[in-house]
């Protein structure tokens, strides 16, 4: 078995928790760039003279491109190493906002949201060769519930920081600030360029070269890729509807006020964020990995079915969502333990860069069917069907193992 730390000896705690921070803060700015806009849509409808419909054009238009970057990007990052992919996607990012700021027609709305989609697509190639490289294997699960807070964090601050300055100055501003605030997380990671360093070639020496493993796209061929893709699509459907039409529906159910349903996304995203810290310390052990995931959903399926069909004051909403989001959070550092005990040791950017592309194609499917049903007022459906999606992810952890198990291709534990 092949070690994830070829190229260097065991890294210290101090090593660890700076790598860590510095490639979550990288992950926060991604996740703040995919929300930068949503926000700004009323004063950039009014600039441009366009409706709804067209203004999540743009969006889809960075998600498209964003899956395919993310798949392509990984072949990338194993050739050339995942500092440079970084620092390019973070400055394709500041320049995609800058170019969202000095837009004066639509179209260049999305040509922006083009150069957005190609940074915010190397993100998880190149933090999960990082982490996996370089990160001790006892700090793994601690590596990835960072990961996944910075993340939350990122879509928390991206509102709270572009709607103010809108406000203040306007929506030009507030995006023009956007992308200065990318530069500088770039400019903090190339002054400590050392850190997120990798010896590439040492890591193929230690690890054996492609040819000898079959070639570059040998990997496409572990049935447990293409599982653990599967299970990032049906994540990504779960958390699209969670962020898109949950709360409405439960609001509608429940009749709960509209303040109220406002804050439900907000405690399920800081309740999933003390998850993913407690999902940390479980994810320790790899072993036991799929049985967290499949637990954690369990529960999070369970109180989506209460949420569905029980009757209870629409006070209990908020808190239901605050469970439902702690549940799934416990799943996350597990959740990505999946990947890893997936993943050849010579391919870990393109086996990342292949599985995340899942979240992208989810996150655009899911609004074609729930929306549907959101549309024809079938909230309880809205619902129920989130219960289906995360008991659907129970089955794929599990399926995950056992195609892993049966495959014949050596994979890293």
């Amino acid at each position: 078995m092949s070690s994830s730390h070829a190229s260097a000896a065991t890294p210290t705690l101090r090593s660890d928790a700076k790598l860590i921070g510095l490639v979550g803060l990288a992950h926060a700015i991604s996740h703040f760039a995919q929300l930068v806009l949503p926000p700004l849509f009323p004063w950039l409808k009014d600039a441009f003279d366009v409706s709804y419909t067209e203004l999540g054009a743009v969006l889809t238009v960075f998600f498209v491109v964003s899956c395919v970057v993310q798949a392509a990007s990984g072949f990338l990052v194993d050739k050339l190493g995942p500092r440079p992919v970084l620092f390019v996607g973070l400055g394709l990012l500041a320049l995609a906002a800058f170019g969202y700021a000095l837009a004066q027609s639509y179209w260049m709305l999305l040509a922006s949201a083009v150069v957005a989609g190609i940074g915010n697509g190397v993100f998880h190639p190149v933090d999960y060769t990082l982490f996996n490289r370089k990160v001790a294997p006892t700090r793994l699960g601690h590596a990835y519930s960072v990961h996944g807070i910075t993340g939350s964090l990122g879509w928390a601050v991206a509102p709270a920081f572009v709607v103010p300055l809108a406000i203040a100055f306007s929506w030009r501003v507030a995006l023009a600030s956007a992308g200065a605030l990318a530069l500088v997380v770039l400019a903090v990671l190339w002054w400590n360029r050392s850190v997120l360093a990798l010896d590439v070639k040492a890591v193929h020496k230690a690890t054996g070269s492609d040819a000898a493993a079959g070639g570059e796209f040998a990997f496409l061929r572990i049935p447990a890729v293409w599982m653990c893709f599967g299970f990032f699509f049906f994540y990504a459907m779960a958390l699209s509807v969670v962020q898109t039409f949950a709360p409405a529906a439960a609001g509608h159910l429940h009749a709960v006020p509209v303040a109220l349903i406002a804050v439900c996304l907000t405690i399920y995203m800081v309740a999933s964020a003390a998850g993913m810290v407690v999902g940390g310390f479980l994810a320790s052990d790899p072993g036991r990995c799929e049985r967290v995931v499949g637990a954690a959903f369990g529960m999070a399926a369970v109180l989506a079915l209460v949420l569905a069909l029980a009757d209870f004051p629409p006070i209990v909403v908020p808190v239901m969502f605050g469970a439902m989001g702690f549940a799934s959070g416990i799943a996350g550092p597990s959740r990505d333990l999946l990947v890893k005990r997936s993943t050849p040791a010579n391919a870990t950017g393109r086996v990342y860069g292949v599985v995340y592309a899942g979240l992208d194609i989810g996150q655009a499917v899911a609004p074609l069917i729930f929306g549907r049903l959101m549309d024809h007022g079938r909230y309880t459906s809205v619902i129920i069907g989130l219960a289906v999606v995360q008991a659907v992810l129970i089955a794929s952890a599990f399926n995950v193992r056992r195609v892993r198990r049966e495959a014949l291709v050596p994979a890293s534990a």
